[in-house]
Parts: structure tokens; sequence; C-alpha cells
């Protein structure tokens, strides 16, 4: 591994690292070297290796801000903080919003970026070389039917993110987003399921189709996720800042 990308020494949180891509991402910057604190829902905390701290913040809960910067104060530096914590709605279309999901959906995945990013903003000038990575999608760019909540949401998060790196970057903090496209996670898979069971094609139909849409001819997985969170965690990334980086196997 080049020395540029050697995390080791520096301390990596991690929002939603239980599980999906957060998990993977937290199994990337710790395997650099990187200390990894965990931030996730009570009840996921128990999945967690036993070298990585865990620490229950649900994103949601009016607490949590008040949570992080205590966490922030105890740990003192941290070069990285992954955003990653987020809620994917069912489709619904225009005519069949909800609002109560409407609501913890935008304060999850954007209330919940905003402050996890500005209960570690201190933490991360302190450390030197701070990289705030945010998980966002392409359906920050992108919109798709019956997708709306989803769609504005990230939308949102990318506008935190552009807002953040003008504001944090004189302190020496880069900020960029993470826009996956379709990967087979377990969420996705669980979508497409209830779909086929709503009269969609079957999964394997509906995954080769999404693969077929791809330049590389596949989807993106995990791993492709994790090994650009850590390029943008390093030094090699120093001069990068303020960008969203799809990472969709090449979409047309």
């Amino acid at each position: 591994m080049s020395v540029i990308q050697d995390l080791a020494g520096r301390t990596a949180v991690v929002t939603g690292a239980a599980g999906g891509l957060g998990r993977v991402i937290a199994e990337r910057l710790a395997a650099s070297g990187a200390r990894i604190v965990a931030l996730d829902l009570p009840e996921m905390l128990e999945a967690l290796p036993p070298e990585w701290e865990g620490v229950a913040v649900d994103l949601a809960d009016p607490a949590a801000p008040a949570r992080m910067q205590a966490v922030a104060a105890r740990l003192g530096p941290v070069a990285v903080v992954v955003a990653n914590a987020g809620l994917v709605p069912p489709w619904r279309g225009v005519t069949e919003l909800d609002a109560a999901e409407w609501h913890r959906v935008m304060t999850v995945n954007v209330w919940g970026v905003a402050s996890t990013l500005g209960s570690f903003a201190d933490a991360l000038a302190a450390s030197g070389h701070g990289s705030a990575i945010i998980m966002a999608s392409i359906n920050g760019f992108r919109a798709h039917p019956r997708q709306m909540l989803y769609t504005a949401s990230k939308h949102a998060a990318i506008g935190v993110m552009r807002a953040a790196a003008m504001e944090l970057g004189p302190r020496g903090v880069r900020v960029n987003a993470l826009a996956p496209g379709p990967i087979a996670t377990e969420a996705l898979i669980s979508r497409i399921v209830t779909r086929h069971e709503n009269g969609g094609p079957a999964p394997e139909v509906a995954l080769a189709a999404l693969a077929a849409d791809t330049m590389l001819g596949r989807m993106a997985t995990p791993e492709d996720v994790a090994n650009l969170a850590h390029f943008l965690a390093s030094d090699a990334a120093a001069g990068l800042t303020g960008h969203v980086y799809p990472v969709e196997a090449g979409l047309p």
C-alpha cells in the first residue's frame, strides 16, 4: 500500500458503520490502519468487530447532535468522517407521498449529514488533514419516477457537501461526496423483491438489466465504493474537495 494512502494512527468516524456500505467502507479504512469509531443504532452495535469502538446514535433523535459533539470532544483530532447513515424509503408516486415518512427521511439523510459535519468540524480541523466524505447517490443528480423523496434528500445532501467544502476548506478540511449507482446490497435486493411481489420483474432479471445498463457490463460493488472512500480519506486526495464522485460502473 502506498504511504500516502496509509491511515495508520488516524481516527475515522463512520455513521451507519454496522452494515451495508458503511460497514464495507469502515473495514477498508481499518485495513489501511485507521482506528474506527462506528456510530449506529443501539441494536446494530453488537455486530461490530471487537477492535472498533461503537457509539449508539440515532440521527433522527433530536439529541443526536449533542451526543456526537460529546464524542468529538472526547476523541480529540479526527482525520476522517464518513457521513454514511441514511434511509431509503419505499417507492411512492407523487400522489402517494406520506408526510411523516418525508420528515423522517429528510431528518436522517439531510439534517443527519449536516449535523454530523457540524459536530466533528473542529475535530477534523484539529487533525491537520481532515477529510469528510458524504454518502450521496446517483439520485443526487438524476431523478427516477416514484423516488421523489429519496431523490430530494440526496440532492440536498450534495448541497450540504458543497457548502461545507467552501466553509471548511480554509481550515484545511476537505469535503467530498460519493454517488453510488445501483449496488446489490441487501437494501436494494429487498426493494427489488418487493417490486416483484407487486408485479415487477423477477430479481435476477432486474439485476441483470441493471448490469446491462452500465459501460462495464456489471453493477458497481460495495468494494468499489469503499476503495474510493479510502482514496478520498487519504493524503493521496489532498488536493480534492467539493466534488461528487459517481461509482456506478459507467452509466451512460
